[in-house]
């Protein structure tokens, strides 16, 4: 049996609906989209949340090629993962479609300063950042500057928000598009 891809979703803090276009691709193809869920989305912890990731990849890296999809705080995080994961952790990720990636350097919620400084080396696989240009999370500036610093492609879709269920993306066929090109 070939290699299949596993598309490992992160998603941001308080995790994603049912309407939020990533858990519309899980339920579209459950056997290739795995969410890794975290202990706490609303009291998210930093080390705990990266550790989740590492041991989501190291699993999914055993079937095959793994690709991240991660949406705000999860960008967030897999910043810090990919900054510190071992080199043979990062081997195994072909990808990272990173969208609407919070600014958390900024935001003024409480549960989020312990992912202050937002990591901005760059990723050790091909990325691409989605931003809006109305995203309350972060301004469109920002979102230029932590794609060139995690050497990625930087992909504006126009004023859609924060890119979640409220933006009214449904299912976001250029989401999947964009993911595709990866």
């Amino acid at each position: 049996m070939p290699d299949r891809t596993t598309y490992l979703v992160l998603p941001g803090y308080q995790n994603s609906g049912p309407e939020h276009w990533q858990s519309r691709w899980e339920a579209a193809d459950p056997q290739a989209f795995r969410r890794v869920e975290q202990a706490d989305w609303e009291h998210p912890e930093r080390a705990d949340w990266v550790a989740r990731v590492d041991a989501a990849v190291a699993s999914a890296a055993a079937g095959g090629p793994v690709v991240l999809v991660a949406h705000s705080l999860g960008c967030v995080t897999a910043a810090h993962w990919a900054a510190t994961a071992p080199a043979e952790r990062t081997a195994a990720v072909r990808g990272a479609l990173l969208v609407a990636p919070a600014d958390v350097d900024t935001a003024q919620v409480p549960e989020l300063v312990g992912f202050r400084p937002v990591a901005l080396e760059p990723f050790p696989f091909p990325t691409v950042v989605v931003s809006s240009t109305d995203d309350p999370w972060v301004s469109p500036e920002r979102a230029r500057a932590f794609a060139a610093a995690w050497g990625a492609r930087y992909v504006e879709p126009g004023a859609h928000g924060h890119l979640n269920s409220d933006s009214g993306l449904g299912d976001w066929p250029e989401g999947r598009e964009l993911l595709a090109g990866l």
